[in-house]
């Protein structure tokens, strides 16, 4: 900075005293250039001086989560809290009128990127941080922590609604609820309803032990219960408590018309129950599975209740799907189901070849995508093999290997004649894939996903090229949708909620997700290219259940570095040398100067 002083001041003077030869009079234009010139010489240099810790303003980190807006919460003493501590950086969102929206309190990547700007900081929160022990030791020095924390009151909530998302009319649909209650030790029951619109569905009443407690509804759907999508509301009567936003959750269902895929076996073995089970946990249809118990007895797979025959062909005759086990009557074999999954092997008539038959995916075949990467030789062999002849235009999935020796021959094929699709199994003993675990289990699961999507006849229309990991979320919390096709280009949506429309973008990220932020309310969506549904925002939150404070008020217990601030940071200086600059000229003009 001397040096720059000492080249403005020794060219200024030279100008006026050795160029212009100005004598006394050139003083005062000399002096207005030394400055200007100095300053700017500074400036270019873009030099910096020692900044103390006192002078840095802190940065404050202010919780927006949604548990400062809820009953007892202090949300303006928070927000003028912060304002006086320093400069404020909202943590979570904000509503339109300035009030908290954040879905969750999560506070240590915010915490984390303050605290390596290397100022002060400052948490204003209510305490009830959700990744507190997530914070490293290190960084909670750094930081001061005001409390303002929220007021506790009594409140009965609905913690946790769960039950199947698809039903078909004719099944017994079971919703579980749990009731939590806070501060409410002498309250022995409360009543709950389930609405869907303006019909109400079922009425029940939850026993509570120590404030809390569960139950089970259950409605049988008859005809009078329309098709399609519901956005079920169950709500406690007569709650009593000060934070009603606590007492109804939303649970999307889709009731069907048909039972979508019925697995039918006879007799009952290990292959028809894994493969039941299975088809429950990957389909997105109802399923319904039953097994022979002789010629005339029937039960109903995974709960063993007792059905009769004519039961089982109505089932049959309305399924989309019609899995065969076993030795079944001829007329299952002509319902004029959309797909048919036929275990051939399991027929005695189809007298299998028993042995250690290793399997091997093939290469082009609508079920080769359940397969990449596995390594499908080295699992469980199967054990027995029917002879299976592929037609020109079948297709073959799985071949079979005799105990890794001789030829190849076909154990899974499929064929789509007229529309109708079917599938023939011509091993046993792939249930033992399953039963094994890891990434045997892995395959089983995709492929038995991969056969029921192809025999549904491609993508289901319900979810088109994307679909919604939950149709129900919580207050504050994006609806987040998954894509199912490897295209991630961007994919318009359309949103029709209560009296109005909305047509947004769903942006997908490297990991195939996209995340949509809507109000609370019900929501039907169609995406482009097809696919539609029902979504479903709550005014539910976890955040307004009260939740232990998990930090104490306290100051930052380290001192930030001492910094250095850039002299281009000082606007008057800028000032500095416009004024001297512009003096010096008007000098210049005044003494008849260029």
């Amino acid at each position: 900075m001397v040096l720059a002083i000492l080249l403005a001041v020794t060219l200024a003077a030279g100008v006026y005293f050795g160029l212009e030869r100005l004598g006394r009079a050139g003083w005062l234009p000399a002096t207005l250039r030394a400055i200007a010139w100095s300053v700017l010489g500074i400036l270019v240099l873009d030099l910096s001086c020692a900044r103390p810790p006192e002078a840095i303003r802190p940065l404050v980190l202010l919780d927006a989560s949604l548990s400062m807006a809820g009953a007892g919460s202090q949300w303006a003493a928070a927000r003028a809290a912060a304002t006086a501590l320093g400069e404020v950086r909202i943590v979570g969102a904000l509503t339109r009128d300035s009030a908290p929206a954040g879905g969750r309190s999560l506070m240590s990547s915010a915490l984390a990127g303050a605290v390596a700007g290397g100022r002060p900081i400052w948490l204003v929160t209510d305490g009830e941080i959700e990744d507190a022990t997530d914070v490293p030791p290190d960084v909670w020095a750094r930081t001061g922590v005001k409390l303002v924390a929220r007021t506790r009151r009594p409140d009965l909530s609905i913690s946790r609604v769960s039950g199947p998302e698809r039903v078909a009319i004719g099944d017994t649909l079971r919703l579980e609820v749990d009731v939590t209650g806070f501060d409410l030790p002498d309250r022995r029951h409360v009543g709950v309803e389930v609405r869907s619109g303006d019909a109400r569905w079922m009425t029940g009443s939850v026993p509570l032990s120590g404030g809390s407690g569960t139950t089970t509804l259950e409605l049988v759907l008859g005809d009078n219960v329309p098709p399609g999508n519901h956005l079920l509301s169950i709500g406690l009567r007569d709650a009593g408590d000060q934070e009603p936003r606590t007492d109804v959750r939303l649970h999307a269902l889709t009731v069907m018309a048909t039972p979508g895929v019925v697995v039918v076996a006879a007799p009952g073995d290990w292959e028809s129950r894994f493969l039941f089970r299975t088809i429950g946990e990957v389909a997105s249809l109802p399923v319904r599975g039953f097994m022979a118990l002789d010629a005339t007895r029937w039960v109903r797979m995974g709960d063993f209740t007792p059905v009769s025959a004519g039961d089982v062909d109505q089932a049959v005759q309305r399924a989309d799907v019609l899995v065969q086990i076993g030795d079944l009557a001829e007329r299952y074999r002509r319902v004029p189901a959309r797909g048919r999954w036929d275990w051939v092997s399991s027929t005695r008539s189809a007298a299998p070849t028993e042995g250690d038959w290793y399997l091997v995916a093939a290469i082009a075949s609508p079920m080769a995508g359940a397969f990449i990467g596995l390594p499908v030789d080295s699992f469980p062999p199967a054990v027995g093999l029917s002879a299976l002849t592929p037609g020109p235009r079948d297709w073959v999935a799985l071949t079979a290997q005799r105990s890794r020796r001789g030829s190849e021959r076909p154990a899974v094929i499929g064929r789509d004649s007229a529309g109708r699709r079917e599938v023939l199994v011509g091993v046993a003993g792939l249930w033992r894939w399953a039963f094994r675990g890891g990434s045997s289990d892995q395959a089983y699961r995709a492929w038995v996903a991969a056969t029921v999507t192809w025999l549904l006849g491609g993508t289901d229309s319900v979810t088109g090229r994307a679909r919604p990991v939950r149709a129900v979320v919580q207050q504050g919390r994006p609806v987040v949708f998954e894509r199912l096709r490897s295209d991630s280009t961007p994919l318009r949506i359309e949103l029709r909620g209560e009296g109005s429309g909305r047509t947004d973008t769903l942006e997908f990220d490297g990991a195939g997700r996209a995340f949509l932020t809507l109000e609370p309310g019900r929501y039907d969506y169609r995406l482009e290219g097809g696919g539609r549904g029902l979504l479903g925002v709550e005014q539910y939150s976890d955040e307004w259940l009260p939740r232990p404070v998990a930090v104490a008020e306290r100051p930052p217990t380290a001192e930030p570095p001492s910094s250095r601030a850039p002299l281009r940071d000082r606007w008057w200086l800028f000032g500095i040398a416009i004024a001297t600059l512009s003096g010096e000229w008007w000098w210049r003009r005044r003494a008849g100067l260029r």
